[in-house]
């Protein structure tokens, strides 16, 4: 079990990421990359990020191998590779991250890989600092990345964004403790403790420094926290949206039917709020097409349209829920 304590201060000090955090995307997938039971919807994502690491087999066999070590099937990975500082704040991008991880003092190298569960002798020179060894490992990283996470950047920033405007609707309806209540059913908001299921026992107290709430589309059944105590708190967790695409809209295909295809994705697109900007990304289609598609649902009472600031904010009404789950 995790469990998460708050005071009162940590209540007022929480936070969701701007953006997805390419490092936590690059590790995660490669668990679903390798694990059986990862999700179905991830079969196409998963065919294709296998055939372009075999593009290159050298690179790409080399890159997967080694990430492979560091990152173990079960247990934990080291905390030196998906470093905080990054989480939704300015130059959360992958260069700036690799550049952090190179930066890495030698005693963290050690410490974060002597956790691992056997550390293999291979690993030995990176534990030591060894500059070529991180060399190896950002190509590593660059490498992966550019095959597996880069082509589908698209779909997972989709994905967060989407995530994050429903917590803002929660936040709004329910404050602070309607945000985290909204978790569920991964994360169990049972005040003052966040809880969920997790390998092994993990206490984290916050002590008034809040907590940085991470959604991510690689990131599946059981949310991740660092293995260090005394780094910025950080709980990255499912992105409820790519659940959502797979449950909630079951009735979509004879929704397609009534309103056609790519209006129907629009519909489902926009999820639990979206700008016009963001439907477009989502549904891959333009800016000019995403907002007409969304005046005519409007129009049809299936999306209500409210201005926040310079954009427009589109949720769906609960009858266009209701023709989404096929009611």
């Amino acid at each position: 079990m995790l469990r998460i304590h708050f005071t009162r201060d940590d209540l007022a000090r929480v936070r969701v990421v701007e953006r997805p955090h390419p490092l936590w995307e690059t590790v995660l997938s490669v668990h679903r990359l390798r694990d059986r039971w990862s999700p179905t919807a991830l079969d196409t994502w998963r065919g294709a990020a296998r055939r372009r690491l075999m593009a290159d087999p050298v690179r790409g066999r080399d890159a997967f191998s080694l990430l492979g070590t560091l990152i173990p099937r079960r247990g934990n990975f080291p905390d030196f590779l998906t470093p905080t500082a990054l989480a939704g704040g300015p130059g959360d991008d992958l260069g700036g991250g690799l550049d952090q991880i190179l930066a890495t003092p030698r005693t963290l190298l050690r410490r974060d890989i002597g956790m691992l569960a056997d550390p293999p002798r291979r690993l030995t020179a990176l534990s030591d600092g060894d500059s070529d060894a991180l060399r190896r490992l950002d190509c590593a990283l660059r490498t992966y990345h550019a095959a597996a996470v880069a082509p589908h950047w698209a779909a997972v920033r989709a994905a967060v964004e989407a995530d994050r405007a429903r917590s803002g609707r929660d936040l709004l309806d329910g404050g602070t403790e309607g945000l985290l209540a909204g978790l569920r059913p991964v994360l169990r908001w049972e005040s003052p403790v966040l809880t969920a299921d997790y390998p092994v026992a993990h206490d984290l107290h916050l002590g008034g420094r809040g907590l940085v709430l991470v959604p991510s589309y690689f990131c599946s059944r059981r949310p991740v926290t660092l293995i260090d105590p005394e780094l910025p708190p950080v709980v990255v967790y499912p992105a409820r949206t790519v659940t959502a695409t797979r449950t909630l809209y079951e009735g979509r295909h004879a929704l397609e039917r009534l309103l056609g295809r790519t209006r129907s994705g629009v519909l489902a697109a926009i999820g639990a709020g979206c700008t016009t900007g963001e439907l477009a990304l989502r549904a891959g289609i333009s800016p000019a097409s995403a907002s007409q598609h969304a005046t005519i649902l409007r129009e049809a009472g299936l999306v209500t349209t409210v201005r926040a600031g310079p954009s427009v904010l589109h949720t769906v009404t609960g009858l266009g829920i209701s023709l989404l789950r096929g009611a």
